[in-house]
């Protein structure tokens, strides 16, 4: 099933299920509208930055985040409602991790914001699999041959975040400091921080 098509079927079931709701008297379409968009005001790369930033200083939180992504980002008040599992996988100085979602654009919305149009498109979905290397070369982020690439494929039911390597020079530097350096490209692993 392509990822058009998929997004199209989706779409029908949501809108169907809206109407049905509208109709029975319990819920507006206003209401609807209203839910949606306080969900996207309060979905930004900023979140998914103060947890990296949390995981740099907290090592505790961190073992949690590694360990199981869902829960400890809901100790931020991150994902809360959300059906979705979170794993969380950390670049280090022997592996860089990438995340795509191969069939559509399966994304940690609350965490990172909107998707950008690159991480929808066909061409980064097929081609960061094949040649991530080339990829991330393209995005500007040239990694030594010795570092290992791991391409991670989202899903419906399980999102990825990468957590990126804490830049060097950094350690004097408060939470609120290390979230400012962190990048939405840098939390899909198409950057370093």
């Amino acid at each position: 099933m392509s990822g058009e098509h998929h997004d199209a079927t989706i779409a029908r079931r949501v809108r169907r299920l809206e109407t049905l709701l509208e109709e029975k008297g319990l819920i507006t379409g206003e209401r609807v509208d209203e839910a949606i968009d306080a969900f996207l005001a309060s979905s930004s790369p900023a979140n998914g930055a103060r947890v990296v930033a949390r995981a740099w200083t907290d090592p505790a939180f961190r073992s949690r985040l590694l360990a199981d992504g869902t829960a400890a980002v809901r100790e931020l008040g991150y994902m809360e409602g959300s059906y979705q599992r979170l794993r969380v996988v950390e670049n280090t100085a022997t592996t860089h991790n990438v995340v795509v979602c191969t069939l559509c654009s399966c994304y940690p919305l609350r965490l990172l914001g909107p998707s950008p149009s690159w991480y929808k498109s066909e061409a980064y979905r097929s081609r960061v699999v094949r040649e991530p290397r080339a990829v991330l070369r393209e995005f500007g982020l040239e990694l030594p041959e010795a570092v290992d690439i791991t391409v991670w494929d989202s899903s419906a039911e399980s999102r990825y975040m990468v957590l990126p390597r804490r830049p060097e020079g950094t350690e004097g530097l408060a939470e609120q400091e290390l979230a400012a350096l962190v990048t939405r490209n840098a939390l899909i692993g198409t950057a370093a921080v």
